[in-house]
């Protein structure tokens, strides 16, 4: 069990930084979506095991975390959400993306891995319905590939 909360965290921190270098979040709703893509070698192989990954660079991760928003600012609360994620290539092909939750204590994940070719280009579309919203957020990023 502490393994686990240990790969949570190596998992938070190692899917987080990148968006102090470029924020990748959506504040909409009342909510914050975070949301990261970056190549499974990168991730720590105690990680990877944990979450039955294959570290590779032909291989992706998609990372989705929902926040519900305090008034007044300050880190907000990790919520469960029903995520519908799909990626579309440069040439309009829609790739749909299965999200799996991840519970550690507090912390609330949704993640993603599926093969990516050098130089890929997707666009990420998410649909996300924070439990107990309203209505469906949505979110967008757009991330290139390097696995050469």
């Amino acid at each position: 069990m502490r393994f686990l909360k240990q790969a949570a965290w190596v998992l938070a921190v190692v899917t987080l930084l990148p968006q102090a270098w470029a924020e990748n979040s959506t504040r909409t709703g009342g909510y914050t979506i975070h949301h990261n893509a970056l190549t499974t070698d990168s991730l720590p192989v105690q990680v990877a095991t944990a979450y039955g990954i294959q570290r590779s660079k032909s291989r992706a991760l998609l990372n989705v975390s929902v926040l519900h928003d305090k008034p007044g600012g300050g880190m907000g609360t990790p919520v469960r959400a029903e995520i519908r994620a799909v990626a579309r290539t440069l040439y309009g092909q829609i790739r749909p993306i299965e999200m799996r939750e991840i519970v550690e204590d507090k912390a609330i994940y949704y993640i993603a891995d599926f093969p990516v070719a050098h130089r890929e280009a997707l666009r990420f579309e998410l649909e996300v319905m924070p439990q107990g919203g309203r209505y469906p957020l949505r979110a967008s990023m757009r991330h290139e590939f390097y696995t050469d």
